[in-house]
């Protein structure tokens, strides 16, 4: 199964969607399971991963609900308020549904660089591991030596690492990015998605010898058992159609073998998000 591993689906509007600017008006519209199964269907891919972006319950629910109605949707990443005293009532609830397989939280955003070590936040990832599900670390690379002490704490749980921590691709920065992956990719337990490369490019002027230092990295750092392939659709879109955004990594693993592929264009999505112990 090819699982596109990191996707996400809305109906806009401006008061939840006001990250979405006036450079991305191609953005401003509703983005649904039938628009994004036609790009998967078109590229020979079976499947998804539907992560949140409203961080909310409510965003929860309605993205289980489209998994539920659609089975191509194989799991969900979203969101609980891991800071709540009332955490683990939301998991248990959650967790009842079987697409239901990780969580993340836009710590991108938030304006402590320390959010990942506050106390409430680990005590809601305790919670998150006691129901097996996985943390995907959505981060500036300014951020990466907080997440190295965060996953340092939780050497039994799964952690995806979104965009790569979305490094200066635009900038051709790789300092000290390079470094501190190599840091994080050292915790067997934390995989890497290959997403969200475009939008950190130049976004009409990108080609993909742009991206073969950070693919480079982020290979030799976490080895093909660890890679997982993901379009950051519908975002994506802003700098290119899907199938020339997916063909980024297509094309870059052309040289791997046969079971490489296999792994890191939906078996390691499988293994990250316990997919295979979660469906017959």
């Amino acid at each position: 199964m090819k699982i596109d591993g990191h996707q996400h689906f809305w109906k806009f509007n401006t008061v939840e969607f006001g990250w979405i600017n006036d450079d991305m008006n191609a953005l401003r519209r509703d983005f649904l399971p039938r628009d994004l199964e036609e790009e998967l269907q078109s590229i020979g891919f079976n499947g998804s991963i539907a992560v949140q972006a409203r961080q909310s319950l409510e965003e929860t629910r309605w993205l289980l609900q489209l998994a539920d109605s659609n089975g191509f949707i194989k799991g969900v990443v979203g969101w609980v308020d891991l800071r709540s005293p009332k955490v683990e009532q939301q998991l248990a609830i959650f967790s009842k549904n079987e697409k239901f397989v990780g969580a993340r939280h836009i710590v991108q955003d938030e304006p402590d660089d320390q959010f990942l070590l506050r106390a409430d936040f680990l005590n809601g990832l305790r919670c998150l591991q006691t129901f097996d599900l996985t943390y995907d670390i959505l981060i500036y690379p300014k951020h990466l030596p907080v997440a190295i002490k965060l996953v340092e704490q939780f050497p039994e749980m799964r952690f995806v690492l979104d965009h790569l921590a979305k490094p200066f691709i635009k900038k051709k920065i790789t300092s000290s990015w390079k470094e501190e992956i190599a840091g994080l990719a050292k915790f067997p337990n934390v995989f890497c998605k290959v997403s969200g490369l475009v939008t950190e490019a130049d976004w009409q002027n990108w080609k993909n010898d742009d991206f073969i230092p950070y693919l480079d990295t982020v290979f030799e750092s976490f080895g093909v058992e660890r890679i997982l392939i993901g379009s950051d659709w519908p975002v994506c879109t802003l700098a290119g159609d899907y199938q020339k955004v997916m063909s980024i990594v297509t094309a870059f693993i052309e040289k791997f073998s046969n079971e490489e592929k296999t792994a890191i264009l939906g078996g390691n999505a499988a293994k990250a998000y316990h997919l295979t112990s979660k469906e017959p």
